[in-house]
């Protein structure tokens, strides 16, 4: 219920706080990335594998045919959304999301419905949580993009080594949550901070 009541309170806030950015941002993208709407929109799995609608600021060229694994460097990425991108200002919109009750602030990143029918057994228990715009996995590979681009094959790094482990992260948090612990992912996740988390650093 606590966090509930704080993502219900911060998205409000930061919404209306933010306004400005969300003008400044959407005009830059009208007039740099005029093939296209200001907003991306996609199917994502959420809470008890429920589909929903995430939105965020568009960062890619219009019509791409690209994997669903994001590598830094694509031709795909414009260089206004190379810049969102890396300040995590193209995942403001989704304050949206945890507004309405699809997201939180906090908890697994959502998938697209292709990678959470991979999940099995006890994995699945992971789609019990509200997805997040951040959290434990997601701070520990906040630079997933910039890996997978050091990688021969970044698709088949991420179905086998990345996505098992923030399965495992994920399972973790859902048995270990604290909202302190959530507070704190939330300040490391805007200053971009380690945090020490499950004995290892994220």
């Amino acid at each position: 219920m606590l966090k509930r009541i704080f993502d219900l309170s911060a998205s409000s806030v930061g919404l209306l706080c933010l306004l400005p950015v969300f003008i400044i941002t959407g005009i830059l993208i009208k007039i740099k990335m005029s093939d296209g709407p200001v907003f991306f929109k996609q199917k994502r799995i959420g809470r008890n594998g429920a589909e929903f609608t995430m939105v965020k600021f568009r960062s890619m060229t219009v019509g791409h045919n690209g994997s669903s694994v994001s590598v830094a460097g694509e031709s795909r990425i414009t260089p206004l959304g190379a810049k969102l991108r890396k300040y995590k200002l193209d995942e403001l919109p989704e304050l949206w999301n945890v507004l309405i009750g699809d997201m939180s602030f906090v908890g697994p990143r959502p998938d697209v419905p292709g990678y959470a029918d991979q999940l099995k057994g006890d994995d699945r228990e992971v789609l019990k949580l509200r997805p997040g715009i951040t959290g434990p996995a997601s701070l520990k590979y906040r630079d997933e993009e910039d890996i997978l681009a050091g990688q021969p094959d970044p698709q088949k790094y991420n179905d086998e080594v990345i996505f098992p482990d923030k399965v495992r992260i994920n399972r973790y948090y859902l048995h270990n949550y604290s909202f302190i612990k959530d507070i704190k992912m939330i300040f490391c996740t805007v200053l971009g901070r380690r945090m020490k988390y499950n004995n290892e650093i994220i």
